[in-house]
């Protein structure tokens, strides 16, 4: 990671009391990421948070981004106190909407997108809602 990353990774828990966490096995090997931050941009016309993890592929299908991304929600509703964060994936990405499902995120087609990224196109997203419940 470079110096830069974690600088705005401190700056973003300075701001808001929450940056990304890294996600390890219990033996401290590195398996990826979970995040919950806060997005000023598009695809929202509005400022949001956003939940959202990347896990490496021998990581997938063994429970880590569920029970990570359960803890980073629970931290951001009980502890930072945020009434609402929302999760994006593709259509064709099933195993990010089966964590969202076991999340017991709410799928909101209203809020889907379609956005145009360099080096990417254009992304259709597909939107869920979580709230404290």
């Amino acid at each position: 990671m470079s110096d830069a990353k974690l600088d705005r990774y401190v700056a973003a828990f300075n701001r808001h009391g929450f940056c990304r966490w890294a996600i390890e096995n219990r033996g401290g090997e590195f398996l990826g990421l979970c995040r919950c931050h806060a997005l000023r941009r598009k695809p929202s016309a509005r400022s949001h948070f956003e939940i959202g993890w990347r896990l490496m592929r021998n990581a997938w299908g063994r429970g880590y981004a569920t029970e990570a991304a359960a803890a980073a929600l629970h931290d951001a509703f009980a502890r930072v106190g945020l009434s609402e964060v929302v999760s994006y994936t593709a259509p064709d990405n099933l195993r990010s909407q089966a964590v969202m499902d076991r999340l017991h995120l709410q799928r909101d087609p209203s809020r889907d997108f379609s956005a145009n990224y360099e080096g990417v196109g254009i992304w259709h997203g597909l939107v869920w809602v979580g709230r404290p419940a």
